[in-house]
C-alpha cells in the first residue's frame, strides 16, 4: 500500500497565494513549509510506502527540505485531477494494492484516520475525506478509477459533491470518513492559531 502526499516546494509567492494578504509572501511559504512538515511527522509511524508528490523547486530541494528516506515524483498533470490520477496510475502499476491520497493543509488529520482509509478500502472502492470547504482531504481507491477525476471543477466548493456524481455513475462502494477543515483563506488560520500550530510564523 502507498500513501502519496501532495504538496509544493515553498517558494515564496508560489505557495498559499489566497493566505498572503494576511500573512505576506514570507509568511504565507513559512506557513505552507510548516504544514508539510508537520504533515510528514504525523506520517512517519505509517507502515506502508510513503511517496510525496511535489511540484516546484526539484528532486535535490525537496531531499534537503524532507529528507532522502522518502519516495519523491513530480506532479505530472495539467491539472489536479490528472495528477492525481497519475499518481494513483503509477501506484497501481507498480504493483501497489491500495493507494491514498492527501495534501498537507489540514491540521486536524491524523495517522489513525489514514490508518482507517486503508482498512475502509477492504470493503469499499473509494474512500473520501470530506472538507468543510466542500473538497476532500483525503482521497483512497483499490484501483485506478480515471473517470473520477474528469469533470471537477478543482478549487471550488463543488469538488466533493462532483466526485461523490462520479463515484455514483461508476457504481463504486464508497466510505466516507469525518469531515475535516482545511487552511486554505484567512478565516482558517484560527484553527492553526488555537491549536499553537503558528508559533513562530505570525
Amino acid at each position: 500500500m502507498r500513501l502519496i502526499i501532495f504538496t509544493r516546494y515553498p517558494e515564496a509567492g508560489q505557495v498559499k497565494t489566497r493566505l498572503i494578504p494576511t500573512l505576506g509572501i514570507a509568511g504565507a511559504a513559512a506557513l505552507h513549509r510548516k504544514m508539510t512538515e508537520q504533515t510528514i511527522t504525523k506520517t512517519s509511524l505509517f507502515k506502508g510506502e510513503i511517496e510525496v508528490r511535489f511540484t516546484g523547486g526539484n528532486l535535490n530541494l525537496m531531499k534537503k527540505w524532507l529528507g532522502n528516506n522518502l519516495l519523491y515524483r513530480e506532479q505530472i498533470g495539467s491539472n489536479l485531477g490528472i495528477s492525481m490520477n497519475n499518481a494513483m496510475a503509477d501506484a497501481f502499476f507498480e504493483k501497489k494494492n491500495k493507494a491514498v491520497i492527501i495534501g498537507t493543509d489540514c491540521p486536524g488529520l491524523r495517522l489513525d484516520h489514514i490508518n482507517s482509509a486503508f482498512d475502509e478500502l477492504d470493503r469499499s472502492d473509494l474512500v473520501l475525506g470530506p472538507a468543510h470547504d466542500g473538497g476532500y482531504y483525503l482521497i483512497g481507491l483499490r484501483k485506478i478509477q480515471k473517470e473520477l477525476f474528469k469533470g471537477i471543477t478543482w478549487g471550488s466548493d463543488k469538488v466533493y459533491q462532483q466526485t461523490l456524481d462520479a463515484a455514483a455513475r461508476l457504481n463504486l462502494r464508497i466510505t466516507e470518513l469525518k469531515c475535516l477543515a482545511d487552511v486554505d483563506k484567512p478565516e482558517d488560520l484560527a484553527l492553526w492559531i488555537t491549536s499553537e500550530n503558528l508559533t513562530g510564523v505570525l
